[in-house]
């Protein structure tokens, strides 16, 4: 029987490009042909029953004993999308990395200003900017949801009380620690008995921002108060230590060539 074994389904901004990436190189796995299939958020898609051919036709299935995935990083935050993948296959798993929501939010912004479909201020878009994804339909929002794609503990509960089993990383970890990460991950999927290096780690990104501002201070006070609590539940439901997020010198630890 054709099925996907497990899903990269978060953040958005979390370093899941690097992370296909890396998984693309393992001999024990195939991804699908390109990243970010969105297959399971597809609102078009017939969910009473839903046409597996366009999901399973980016796949090569000659191959034995291997295990298949694809990332798609909205899967977290859309509603539904991960209740359909555990009917979809029930032993599924799932890997999110998490990224200070924070910075998160900056790098999400970025991105969209580059490509031109924002052109709010930073400082506007985290603030009235999001009346726009509470007016949206079931109050999510595919383009201008900074701020609450970095509230993840209701995404990390959603993952939870759904999926057969869960990984999180850092997305930090993965750039200070590439083959540490891989290597958990392998034992996640039941691959660490296949001889795997991972090498370097690019830091890939679909948008090149890197001429964008850097957040300012006021604004990094104002989204540290924002996602204080939901960083101190985050940590308590997934086990990964987040308390260095809290504080206001906090720095990512890496520092990779586009933001």
């Amino acid at each position: 029987m054709q099925q996907l074994d497990f899903f990269i389904a978060g953040v958005q901004k979390g370093g899941t490009s690097a992370l296909d990436a890396l998984l693309r190189r393992h001999p024990a796995v195939r991804m699908a042909d390109r990243k970010e299939l969105h297959y399971f958020n597809n609102e078009k898609v017939d969910w009473r029953s839903p046409d597996l051919t366009a999901l399973h036709r980016h796949f090569d299935w000659s191959v034995r004993d291997v295990v298949r995935g694809e990332a798609t990083p909205i899967y977290t935050y859309w509603p539904g999308a991960i209740e359909r993948i555990a009917r979809y296959n029930p032993r599924a798993k799932l890997i999110v990395c998490l990224r200070h929501p924070m910075l998160r939010a900056h790098s999400h912004w970025r991105m969209e200003m580059t490509r031109g479909a924002e052109t709010l201020s930073f400082s506007h878009a985290i603030r009235e900017g999001r009346a726009r994804v509470a007016g949206s339909p079931r109050g999510v929002n595919r383009v201008f949801s900074y701020v609450e794609r970095g509230f993840y503990a209701q995404q990390m509960r959603g993952a939870s009380a759904h999926a057969a089993a869960v990984h999180y990383l850092r997305t930090d970890g993965l750039w200070i620690d590439p083959a540490g990460e891989i290597a958990k991950i392998a034992r996640f999927l039941g691959i660490d008995g296949v001889e795997y290096v991972p090498g370097p780690v690019n830091y890939l990104v679909p948008v090149d921002s890197s001429g964008m501002p850097p957040i300012s201070e006021e604004d990094r006070a104002y989204l540290l108060a924002i996602y204080a609590s939901d960083v101190a539940e985050t940590e308590r439901l997934t086990g990964v230590g987040l308390s260095d997020w809290l504080r206001p010198e906090y720095r990512e630890p890496m520092a990779p060539p586009r933001p």
